[in-house]
């Protein structure tokens, strides 16, 4: 038996760009927003990810990277990527490509 981990942040209101929802299967978005809410920061570099563990405390925004077909490259942006960010309020999180920001 697995033992569920807890969230470690409120995500509020989910919502996806069109460039996501054409990209992401919503079982892909659904596991994404998954591993950015339990700190799987995704393809994050250590410093990205210092911010995200500092940002839990300091209650500021939230931002994960994860490659959409994980056969091909993504660095945390780029054509491969979906990101998600969690604003500052914890009010909405966001799935979206990086051309969208």
């Amino acid at each position: 038996m697995t033992q569920a981990t807890k969230s470690l942040f409120n995500l509020g209101l989910i919502v996806a760009t069109p460039g996501a929802l054409a990209e992401c299967s919503p079982e892909h978005i659904s596991t994404c927003i998954t591993r950015h809410v339990h700190g799987d920061w995704g393809v994050l570099c250590a410093d990205d990810q210092q911010s995200n563990v500092d940002a839990l405390s300091e209650g500021l925004r939230l931002l994960s990277a994860y490659p959409i077909n994980p056969a091909l490259p993504c660095a945390g942006h780029g054509d491969n990527c979906l990101w998600i960010i969690t604003e500052a309020d914890r009010s909405v999180t966001t799935c979206l490509l990086p051309s969208e920001y």
